[in-house]
């Protein structure tokens, strides 16, 4: 009788020894396996919403659905004046207006003037800006935050979201959507 007693009480002696093991593995694998970072939009492959928004800044039109559907795949770029990331992605923006892509801008509850003080400051790689006082285009499109861009085909369809800042490593990315929405 003794000899039960004594295989359940070595069990007792290692059980937290295999259970704290297995729980460093677990931490360990989680660590060194690559996380995605991606997050998959619902509204990929889905035409744009229709909206028709007044103009942002004074000497830029206004944006609506319609001027996505001309044929030829652009930029659609979510911002604001009060947003640092916006601030930091300009560069990118103008090196991708300077190379040929037309990028066409939503203002998110913003005021004209702050739009414009924004423009003067970053530069102006826009050909149109709509105003978008209580983000009905930004969340019709999906989009969570301020800065996010989308490739739109010339049909008016999203191919490509991407979220946050634009950084000089994302332009060739963004250049390579651009391409595939030409098709």
């Amino acid at each position: 009788m003794s000899e039960p007693v004594a295989k359940r009480s070595g069990l007792a002696i290692w059980l937290p020894l295999i259970l704290f093991g297995a729980f460093f593995a677990l931490v360990i694998w989680g660590l060194v396996r690559p996380a995605d970072r991606e997050v998959a939009s619902a509204f990929i492959g889905k035409p744009l919403p229709q909206f028709n928004l007044p103009a942002a800044v004074d000497g830029r039109p206004g944006l609506s659905t319609a001027d996505f559907q001309t044929g030829k795949p652009r930029l659609l770029n979510v911002f604001a004046s009060w947003c640092v990331p916006c601030a930091i992605e300009a560069p990118q923006l103008d090196a991708l207006a300077r190379q040929g892509v037309e990028i066409q801008g939503v203002a998110i509850r913003d005021r004209t003037a702050d739009v414009a003080g924004f423009l003067a400051t970053n530069g102006n790689p826009f050909t149109r800006i709509g105003k978008d006082d209580v983000s009905e285009v930004q969340l019709g499109i999906g989009s969570s935050g301020v800065p996010e861009t989308f490739v739109i085909d010339g049909k008016g369809v999203i191919r490509y979201q991407h979220i946050g800042e634009i950084r000089a490593e994302d332009v060739p990315l963004i250049l390579e959507k651009l391409k595939g929405a030409e098709s």
